[in-house]
């Protein structure tokens, strides 16, 4: 993974990025306030400070500003204000490109890997910007947030247009749109994927946060393309709302569906737009979800002008998505999955799809700490019916009390054969080793939520952690 773009950016929001005359944005988040960091930024150089209108400035730091010559800006939104400065201090990048966005509450990675991979292996130049990774060309880059910040997001747009990228495929999440990191952007074209339970942390109701993947439909230009899923009755009723819309699904009359020949070891079937229908397999991709993901991006790219035929080229050569369905087969004949499953809907299409491929099912899963806490024990109440036994442990618990959680996501177990089935250990490390050795030929172990990350968030401090190491480890 490469790291190799612009560390210092005229606009920021974080002192990492500030060097001499950089224009320092001073956000109020949940935890920080950008206000205490203004003392290190004017050492670092910047030559300008934004705040917001009702920020306290106390007199000494005021009299630093004064001191330094610094210009002490007040506004309505800071975080409106970094995606209007970023934007401007970048030449407005992203008017020169194409962009695609994908929001959804599952499967936005896939799809947009997948769009990306459509995208250039049919000759266009193209960028990336997912949960995964960023990627412009060939090269790789970190990431951090499933649409990053503004600051970030036009120094990387920026950058796409030094390098000759045509087309931007991004994960758009809800929380972008409502903090405004997408501010200003117009988007070519749209795929919502899907919509269901998460977040609730966040938004006060389902109907806040599916207004905010919404959001994001509305920017995209007069006449683009906004292709939805046509199984979601949610989403579905969008057609109504918008213009030149594309449905995918199972359903009947949906402009473009397949059918599916599933297997645990690849997708493969029969995609079909009105009277053309094409033969597809993909070994990177399995499980009807995914199959979604595939339809929607052929009814995106089909709207962008790229054949079908060019959609099933892409299906053969599609790589295999880090923490997302991957497999690690282990010497005694069984199969570790890592995913980053962390939603009831996402379990249940999981689970449900690994039930099939085993007499022996291991899960090994915790829940994100200061996150939606009313899908724990849905999430538990799922994994305790179709796993043969479940390890309970901890995932990113920031300042929470992972064993509170763990008790959360109990809480959903009810039946007395079901919690038999239930361990409780804290410890990841010692909870996949725990399933590793409960594991036999033809068993399945699966490792959700972590997905790629190779970290755990406890009490907020970043501790290294990685599911593929351990495993190998184990399997030695």
């Amino acid at each position: 993974m490469e790291n190799n773009l612009p560390t210092v950016w005229p606009v920021t929001c974080h002192t990492d990025h500030i060097g001499k005359g950089s224009i320092f944005v001073a956000i109020k988040g949940q935890k920080n306030d950008g206000v205490y960091f203004i003392e290190q930024a004017l050492v670092l150089g910047a030559k300008k400070i934004i705040v917001a209108r009702d920020a306290h400035i106390p007199s000494e730091l005021a009299q630093a500003i004064a001191a330094r010559e610094v210009s002490l800006v007040f506004v309505d939104d800071t975080r409106q204000s970094l995606a209007q400065l970023s934007a401007h201090a970048h030449g407005f990048p992203a008017r020169k490109l194409k962009i695609i966005a994908v929001t959804g509450t599952k499967g936005k990675t896939t799809t947009a890997c997948f769009m990306h991979h459509v995208l250039r292996t049919s000759g266009y130049a193209a960028a990336l910007m997912s949960s995964v990774y960023n990627k412009i060309n060939d090269h790789c880059y970190p990431a951090s947030l499933t649409t990053p910040q503004p600051d970030y997001m036009h120094m990387f747009f920026a950058q796409c247009v030094a390098q000759g990228i045509e087309y931007v495929v991004m994960e758009v999440a809800a929380q972008a749109t409502s903090l405004h990191r997408t501010d200003g952007l117009i988007f070519d074209a749209a795929v919502f994927t899907n919509f269901g339970h998460e977040h609730s942390e966040f938004y006060t109701s389902f109907d806040d946060y599916f207004e905010a993947k919404v959001h994001a439909l509305k920017q995209v230009k007069i006449g683009g393309p906004i292709v939805l899923n046509a199984d979601d009755t949610r989403v579905a009723a969008l057609k109504n709302t918008f213009k030149h819309v594309s449905l995918f699904g199972f359903s009947h009359n949906v402009d473009f569906t397949m059918q599916l020949d599933e297997s645990y070891e690849r997708l493969s079937g029969c995609i079909s737009h009105g009277d053309e229908k094409k033969l597809f397999e993909c070994r990177a991709l399995f499980g009807v979800f995914n199959g979604y993901n595939i339809l929607a991006v052929a009814a995106a790219t089909y709207a962008l002008g790229i054949s079908l035929a060019h959609v099933v080229d892409a299906c053969l050569s599609m790589y295999a998505l880090p923490g997302r369905l991957e497999q690690h087969p282990l010497k005694n004949g069984a199969v570790c999955i890592i995913d980053c499953a962390h939603t009831p809907d996402s379990y249940e299409q999981l689970l449900s799809l690994l039930r099939k491929k085993t007499d022996h099912l291991s899960v090994v899963f915790g829940a994100g700490g200061s996150r939606d806490k009313t899908k724990r024990p849905i999430m538990g109440g799922i994994a305790a019916r179709y796993a043969d036994i479940v390890f309970l442990t901890s995932d990113n618990p920031r300042a929470e009390d992972p064993q509170q959680i763990a008790c959360d996501i109990a809480a959903g177990i009810t039946l007395i054969d079901q919690k038999n089935k239930v361990v409780i250990e804290l410890d990841r490390e010692k909870a996949i080793t725990m399933a590793y050795q409960f594991t036999q030929k033809g068993g399945i172990i699966a490792l959700l939520g972590k997905g790629p990350d190779e970290y755990q968030l406890i009490n907020d401090v970043k501790v290294p952690f990685s599911e593929k190491e351990i495993i190998r480890r184990l399997d030695i």
